[in-house]
């Protein structure tokens, strides 16, 4: 029987996942010119009864400023309020489309540690929602852990608060959450965390000496972690870097972080693919160098880096040091069939634990005799097929599902192939994301080995369906580019 207290929480996700943000806006909104004093829009909000106020221009959405903003860059700062509204603004807000799930507006709070969150009808304004709308959806959430977060000055109460991302997948299992909220919402979390580790070491270090972004690879940047993670990230600096001037500070900051991250139980990567490694902390135009020489030419020790580094995503710091990184690499990519074969080659190297009977054939041998790996034999062969098609069909997306819906959508693969993927994609996930559940609930680390006996006959026959797919899916990838059979 669930404890009240979890179902209060699986309700609560539930909500969030099947409530539209539509729904969520109280009223239309209510926006200023950038050039409005100060003052005025000070009392515009006092008018509305509104805790924020949305900055447009030419009828796009230019930012935003917040009650503490007013408190914190004007009160405090002793600003003169006749000045126009836009010095004290955030601009360039994260937003969320309006048909969006509601969870997805967490999501993007998490991120960029806020409570506002403007919502965009195409490229119109619709409206706002507040941390508030959202809390009103649920409890012991996401939401709250974020916000826990957020609060912790050291190490030691990180570490606390982080332990409680297990029972919050825990919950998401007991609610019957699809595999790709669950990764989205855990990698929120993993996100919150690297956010406030950097806030605290430059709390330390002071104002970084030239502006960087912090990129998640690996499941973390496609947004799909798991309880069993490792960490995979890396620091693209400002070409403005020196390593005499510089170098001290972004070493420092690189191992607070991934110390820090490895404290909280997401350890370090065993091939230290993080950015505490002097390799993977470079400045914007060495990361060019390195994508243009393993797209050019695709060695093993190029595809296996690729593998993780072609899954990336901004945390924290300047985004834009990413975003155009990322669409060139991927243009470079599209045009590079050399490359492509080897993004295929890659997809079909983990083959689904069958026997020459077409059956299951769980491992036989080992600590883990007798069991499947769901993840390396099941779950990344169809990561490594999404990535394959993304980039043939020269698509940004970073998330597998995304990834199959625009491969599919740009005429790479059949719709009828994207849904078979994702359907067995979401079926391998979600028993992955119970087995762990189950290990969490009997006080023992979750793993990815699944014992088939642990299923039903209709969940192993669905398994067994979901490998002979997989294996049909990687001889079409095989059929486009025979030669990696040689």
């Amino acid at each position: 029987m669930i404890h009240p207290q979890i179902n209060s929480a699986v309700d609560g996700h539930a909500r969030l996942i099947t409530t539209p943000v539509r729904s969520l806006i109280r009223r239309a909104p209510v926006t200023v010119a950038p050039e409005t004093p100060i003052i005025e829009a000070a009392r515009v909000m006092r008018t509305h009864r509104i805790s924020s106020v949305l900055l447009v221009e030419d009828g796009a959405l230019l930012g935003l400023i917040t009650d503490r903003d007013l408190r914190d860059r004007v009160v405090a700062e002793g600003l003169d309020v006749a000045r126009p509204v836009r010095d004290i603004a955030t601009l360039a807000p994260g937003t969320i489309g309006i048909e969006r799930p509601a969870f997805h507006a967490l999501l993007v709070m998490a991120r960029h540690n806020v409570h506002h969150v403007p919502v965009l009808d195409g490229r119109q304004v619709a409206g706002m929602i507040t941390s508030t709308d959202i809390a009103e959806q649920q409890s012991d959430s996401a939401l709250t852990l974020t916000g826990a977060i957020f609060e912790q000055n050291l190490l030691e109460s990180l570490v606390q608060v982080s332990a409680r991302i297990r029972s919050l997948q825990q919950n998401l299992a007991a609610a019957n959450v699809s595999a790709h909220s669950t990764g989205q919402i855990v990698s929120a979390m993993t996100d919150a965390l690297t956010t406030r580790l950097l806030q605290l070491a430059e709390a330390e270090l002071g104002p970084p000496p030239v502006p960087y972004a912090w990129v998640a690879a690996g499941s973390q940047g496609r947004g799909e972690q798991t309880a069993r993670s490792d960490q995979d990230n890396c620091l693209v600096l400002d070409n403005g870097y020196d390593e005499a001037a510089h170098g001290a500070y972004f070493r420092d900051l690189a191992r607070r972080v991934c110390d820090g991250l490895d404290a909280c139980g997401y350890v370090h990567c065993p091939g230290g693919m993080m950015a505490m490694t002097d390799q993977w902390r470079q400045p914007l135009a060495t990361w060019r160098a390195y994508f243009r020489r393993w797209i050019d030419r695709p060695e093993p020790e190029a595809m296996m880096l690729t593998g993780v580094f072609l899954d990336q995503r901004c945390v924290h710091g300047r985004a834009d040091l990413v975003e155009g990184l990322r669409a060139e690499v991927v243009a470079r990519a599209q045009a590079n069939k050399g490359f492509l074969a080897a993004l295929a080659a890659n997809a079909l190297q983990r083959k689904p634990p069958l026997n020459w009977r077409n059956r299951l054939m769980p491992i036989k041998d080992g600590p883990h005799e007798g069991t499947i790996d769901l993840k390396m034999h099941g779950i990344v062969p169809i990561v490594d097929m999404a990535r394959y098609y993304a980039y043939a069909a020269g698509s940004e997306a970073v998330n597998t599902r995304e990834r199959l819906e625009q491969a599919a959508a740009r005429g790479k693969l059949s719709d009828a192939q994207a849904r078979d993927l994702l359907d067995a994609l979401d079926f391998l996930s979600r028993l992955r994301l119970h087995h762990q559940a189950r290990l969490m609930s009997d006080g023992r680390a979750a793993d990815n080995f699944l014992d088939p006996a642990e299923l039903s006959n209709f969940e192993r026959g669905h398994l067994l369906e979901a490998f002979r797919l997989i294996a049909r899916m990687q001889a079409v990838v095989a059929e486009a580019y025979p030669v990696n059979l040689l």
